[in-house]
């Protein structure tokens, strides 16, 4: 049984930082593409940006809105991936969600769609105040 735990989530001011984790249980970590979406209130559930890490390769993919200021990174001894968010924006609230996808992925477009993964999180909430 897969298990996905995120961390981190709280309330932050415009401009600030905070690093979301999710620790993965259940199954080997290593290999796995693991993606980081996140849902506003009436909005669809988003992509924010993933990781694949295929021999010696890692792939980075994400979403314009948060290139440049979000960075992934994982620790396959923790079987953890991070989230870490800086200069953050008052569009950036929402609840935040890690997903992953145990079978091999061969493009960076299908990393980018949440059809592709196969577990997810419970999520956590991230508020930015302005």
């Amino acid at each position: 049984q897969v298990q996905l735990a995120e961390s981190g989530g709280g309330l932050v001011q415009a401009g600030g930082s905070l690093r979301l984790s999710c620790a993965a249980s259940g199954r080997a970590f290593s290999g796995v593409v693991m993606g980081w979406f996140r849902q506003a209130p009436g909005n669809e559930r988003d992509f924010v940006g993933a990781i694949r890490t295929r021999g010696g390769d890692t792939t980075y993919a994400y979403a314009d809105s948060v290139r440049g200021r979000f960075t992934i990174s994982r620790d396959n001894t923790k079987s953890t991936v991070y989230l870490q968010m800086n200069s953050l924006k008052p569009e950036d609230t929402a609840v935040y969600y890690c997903a992953a996808r145990f079978r091999s992925i061969t493009t960076v477009q299908a990393m980018r769609n949440r059809a592709e993964y196969d577990y997810w999180g419970q999520g956590t909430q991230v508020t930015v105040s302005s």
